[in-house]
């Protein structure tokens, strides 16, 4: 036999002893529950068997055994229980039938209403799109601001689809101790992945998924001590999880199938369970850039406030669900309630019935509609003890702004006035609100103008109706004094195009050291200041009634302040017209108009002042405009604590 022939044969039959190694090892791996019996047995028969060549009782056998196993068991049921009772997160479950949310009861967005459809129809499995060798989607993330409906859109796509429906707070998952987190998710999508082999599919939804789900990059390290004591949990461990769970690798997820593979009787190909994962967070950007990749959450859905188109379907869905008088006008409801999640319209809806129930009333109307959207959004009324002094300033302080707003702003209208404070807007001793009339985008010159006049208005209409400068008026000039500064050195609506953004990031750089923006942004507050005085010597008549209104009343809605200055312009029109036919009729040529009986507030004298003469600067006309970039409430005006 050759050398060559020998150092072949020796390669094959060390390849064979190799090949039968790793055979054993696999055979040891996969069998140790049968070879751990089998020692068992052994080890049994050679310390009591064959000393005693006689052959135990059955009776004895079983009472080895019963020991043995109960000892294996009492062992592995102390950890099970702690387990058990740490590893539970806080969901529940909402199985077929057991709700009656569906795609009929969202509305007021039907693009992300079709989204969803169709990602219905592939969980339900599309068999066009398996015969194309497509997947089902896996992952959808709900984004957009509170009180838009995300978690009420996951809860109608899992009765579309007829599968089990898992709520859980992500929140939840975090645990004291380390590896908790990892157990619960673990156990959440086995049980969805069960749940699933029966049902066809399952859906989780995670709400505020950001608490685990949060970037890696941002550091977030081990909490509570975290591995130096090796108890308190923390870290990314959960994340990690979720990531594995959400695009698992072909493994075995069921027990029989285990057991049965595990003994070697089975070799099928793993199938994955169509579970899909719905996220629901306010604040996408600080997730993990892992978790967002396609094949984990496959679509992304911003689902946003109802449009001026689909708000009036959502409020007319939840009047339909109460009694209320049928000649609300919805138009008129949508119109106030711009930028109304459905959330905030169904809170709005409730506490409008709450209002008629202890009225005594068993109808909801337009008028308790009306309070409790006031109550939503400026708080609970706390009733303010003015002296008469104190009220008459407040009065014509936002009365200034009121009667401003209604003939200035075209796209608002004022909808609220009040001499009280109110819970929700602390600082305010009295303030004046408006609302939109439609979804405002962007703003021209005019509309900028426009607010920057009501803004000072409150100061017009004291110098005017009271001879007096009062402090109150402190926020309201920091408010038109951004909106001139963005409008001259932002906009570039004065004809100028160099913005002091561009320098706003150099450190000791203030806008208004910019050469000639101090200047041109005082020029552009005085001119509108003259206008808006301009504008109340016009409609003096309607000043004064909304004063005079809120001194008896303290509060005015939106109809009150229309019908007082839409009375008190009809009387200014009858008296200009009037004093025009004094003349023919014998006066002695006194013309009441052109001069006004104004008091300062302090004393009961009066004094009569004659309208002075103002050039003041005509409103630019409407050009190219952009969306607003200075932060400032647009909705608010109210008289500063303290202004005396």
């Amino acid at each position: 036999m050759s050398e060559t022939t020998k150092k072949t044969n020796q390669e094959s039959l060390d390849r064979s002893i190799d090949l039968g190694l790793d055979q054993f090892g696999r055979f040891v791996k996969l069998r140790w529950l049968w070879l751990a019996i089998s020692a068992v047995i052994i080890w049994y028969w050679i310390v009591y068997i064959a000393p005693q060549l006689t052959a135990p009782s059955p009776g004895a056998i079983l009472l080895y055994v019963f020991q043995i196993v109960f000892a294996i068991l009492f062992g592995i049921m102390q950890f099970v229980a702690i387990f058990w009772f740490l590893g539970r997160p806080r969901l529940y479950w909402v199985m077929p039938g057991e709700t009656g949310v569906t795609f009929d009861d969202y509305k007021g967005n039907p693009e992300v209403l079709e989204t969803a459809r169709r990602i219905v129809q592939l969980l339900q499995g599309s068999k066009e799109l398996k015969d194309m060798g497509g997947t089902a989607v896996r992952g959808l993330l709900l984004t957009g601001p509170p009180g838009t409906g995300k978690s009420y859109l996951a809860q109608c796509m899992s009765t579309e689809a007829g599968v089990p429906f898992a709520y859980a707070s992500a929140a939840s998952f975090r645990a004291m101790f380390i590896g908790m987190d990892i157990l619960m998710i673990r156990n959440l999508y086995n049980k969805a992945r069960r749940l699933a082999r029966e049902y066809g599919a399952c859906v989780i939804f995670m709400d505020e998924i950001d608490a685990i789900g949060g970037s890696r990059n941002q550091g977030n390290g081990l909490g509570m001590g975290g591995g130096a004591l090796g108890l308190f949990g923390g870290g990314t461990g959960g994340l990690n999880q979720l990531l594995m769970e959400m695009d698992p690798p072909n493994i075995e997820t069921g027990w029989f199938r285990k057991i049965l593979r595990t003994l070697g009787l089975t070799h099928s190909r793993v199938q994955n369970q169509p579970v899909l994962t719905v996220g629901a967070t306010n604040i996408p950007d600080s997730l993990d850039t892992a978790l967002l990749r396609p094949g984990r959450f496959d679509r992304r859905i911003n689902v946003a406030p109802p449009t001026d188109k689909y708000r009036p379907e959502v409020i007319e869905y939840y009047l339909s669900k109460i009694k209320h008088d049928p000649k609300i006008s919805i138009a008129a409801l949508s119109q106030r309630m711009v930028d109304y999640t459905p959330v905030a319209i169904k809170h709005v809806v409730n506490e409008a019935t709450i209002i008629a129930v202890f009225d005594g009333r068993d109808m909801v109307t337009y008028k308790d509609l009306i309070e409790a959207q006031d109550v939503h959004e400026f708080g609970l009324r706390q009733l303010s003890e003015l002296t008469p002094v104190e009220r008459r300033r407040l009065a014509y302080h936002e009365a200034g702004h009121t009667v401003a707003c209604y003939y200035l702003m075209e796209r608002y209208f004022p909808a609220f006035v009040t001499l009280h404070k109110h819970g929700d807007l602390e600082g305010a001793a009295a303030f004046a609100a408006w609302r939109q009339k439609e979804t405002i985008v962007t703003l021209s010159k005019q509309d900028i103008l426009a607010r920057i006049q009501v803004s000072l208005a409150s100061r017009a209409a004291e110098e005017l109706f009271l001879n007096v400068n009062l402090s109150g008026v402190s926020g309201d000039f920091a408010s038109a004094t951004q909106m001139a500064a963005a409008y001259v050195g932002a906009y570039g609506m004065d004809g100028t195009i160099t913005s002091y953004l561009a320098f706003t990031g150099n450190i000791g750089t203030s806008p208004l050291s910019l050469p000639g923006l101090a200047e041109r942004t005082e020029a552009l507050l005085q001119a509108q200041f003259k206008a808006v005085k301009k504008l109340f010597q016009e409609h003096s008549e309607a000043v004064i009634a909304v004063a005079d209104a809120l001194i008896e009343r303290d509060e005015l809605v939106a109809d009150e302040i229309k019908r007082l200055i839409d009375e008190a312009d009809a009387r200014q029109v009858a008296k200009t017209v009037l004093s025009e036919f004094e003349p023919l009729l014998g006066s002695n040529g006194h013309n009441g108009a052109d001069s006004l009986l104004l008091t300062d507030g302090h004393s009961d004298g009066s004094r009569s002042l004659t309208t002075p003469h103002t050039n003041s600067t005509p409103l630019n006309s409407e050009t190219d405009s952009t969306q607003s970039i200075v932060e400032y409430n647009p909705y608010l005006f109210g008289d500063d604590l303290g202004a005396s």
